[in-house]
């Protein structure tokens, strides 16, 4: 089943509704105009003061705070505020005002729909947080996903062949991979749907409704690519196969960089690792299955999954601090869930651009898809077998002069 297709007035539909596109440069964010910081301040300590006059456990530094409730630094919230900034100042709609009847700011507008999205709590309760209601909530959050889904798209893209090459290097130095590009992994954005809605066709093999994610991410755990709008009740195979990824990948239009060629003169290609619910191929790297292999073998696989994790973790943190993904939905418009899901893999990407680091608190302790069993894919492409052989013998080579110093 197809995912299902957005319509917004004004905008481009997507050749392929299967990916979301985007595209980005490995520029530094422009700095903020002095003119532009600092316009409000007053929202933010209203809403700690209030934050601290309930009794809630909160840091006692404030930027430790900011960044408990917002995920950021406040530097990096006065860049997303430049963002949105023309957006949300040239289309202001009727009625978002606060409890004083004054037009909101846009660093207030922009606090509001970061807290949602940050943790995932009921429109109603953020609303009551900064004294606005559960409409303003939800039109200030709908319209700041719809100026970063169009003005921050550049933080989320495949890389050019410069920056490829600095993640080869990275991860073959970190984990002995050659030519390695990255990880894929998925998880499921669970959800409540209307008794008119529910079907099979969304419901998961956990017995959840759930919309897919799968995200291919580079060796600082950045998106690269994701795909999304999927039902969770497809396998993690059929989802890489119906991802735009995979049919450029297929066309050789993707991961289609220099080859290496390893000490035994066997050409290595580049590829993604990823686990065994995916197809080996010979740009998707999966690890061997079975007992007694070899310690070869053993020794890919341990390397293997060390890259892959990646993947995972990445997922583990984007649900870690942008709750609104790992809480279970209620009742989302599927329709409007991947532009949800896309900006939140772009404040994910904006926070390592930045170079902010999450709080320890924040991060989940425990996988990102809880409840869900493992999958195995049987499918083995003989180019993708003979390339993890090559992999394999490079790798057994590799240890050789190291064994012996």
């Amino acid at each position: 089943m197809p995912p299902m297709k957005k319509s917004k007035k004004g905008k481009r539909k997507s050749k392929d509704s299967s990916k979301l596109k985007v595209a980005r440069t490995r520029s530094a964010p422009p700095p903020l105009p002095p003119e532009l910081r600092g316009l409000d301040t007053e929202w933010w300590y209203t809403f700690l003061n209030k934050h601290a006059e309930s009794g809630q456990a909160i840091p006692s530094d404030e930027g430790e705070a900011f960044r408990h409730f917002f995920r950021t630094s406040r530097k990096t919230f006065d860049y997303i505020c430049s963002i949105v900034r023309e957006d949300l100042i040239s289309r202001p709609p009727s009625g978002l005002i606060n409890i004083e009847g004054r037009l909101l700011s846009v660093e207030k507008q922009v606090a509001i729909a970061m807290r949602r999205l940050a943790s995932g709590d009921s429109q109603v309760s953020v609303g009551a947080a900064f004294g606005v209601g559960q409409s303003t909530v939800s039109q200030v959050t709908w319209r700041f996903i719809e100026s970063m889904e169009e003005r921050a798209r550049y933080h989320l893209a495949w890389p050019g062949q410069e920056r490829i090459e600095e993640i080869k290097a990275t991860l073959e130095a970190v984990y002995g991979l050659p030519n390695c590009c990255g990880a894929v992994d998925a998880t499921h954005i669970i959800m409540t749907l209307p008794a008119v809605e529910s079907s099979e066709d969304w419901c998961d093999p956990a017995k959840n409704y759930s919309m897919f994610l799968q995200g291919i991410v580079d060796d600082e755990m950045r998106f690269i690519d994701i795909v999304t709008g999927w039902p969770g009740s497809i396998t993690f195979s059929r989802l890489m196969k119906c991802s735009g990824f995979f049919k450029l990948c297929e066309a050789g239009n993707r991961l289609n960089g220099p080859v290496k060629v390893s000490a035994e003169n066997a050409e290595i290609r580049e590829y993604i690792a990823g686990d065994s619910c995916y197809p080996l191929l010979p740009w998707l790297m999966t690890p061997y299955e079975g007992r007694n292999l070899s310690a070869p073998m053993l020794n890919f696989n341990a390397r293997q999954k060390a890259a892959r994790l990646l993947g995972t973790n990445a997922l583990t943190r984007l649900k870690g601090s942008w709750r609104i993904l790992h809480k279970v939905m209620w009742r989302p418009d599927k329709n409007k869930l991947p532009s949800i899901i896309l900006v939140c893999c772009l404040l994910h990407n904006i926070l390592i651009d930045c170079k902010d680091e999450l709080l320890p608190t924040v991060e989940l302790p425990n996988h990102h898809d809880i409840g869900y069993s493992e999958e195995n894919c049987e499918q083995v492409d003989p180019n993708g077998k003979a390339m993890r052989e090559n992999i394999t013998a490079h790798l057994q080579s590799y240890e050789a002069p190291k064994l012996l110093c």
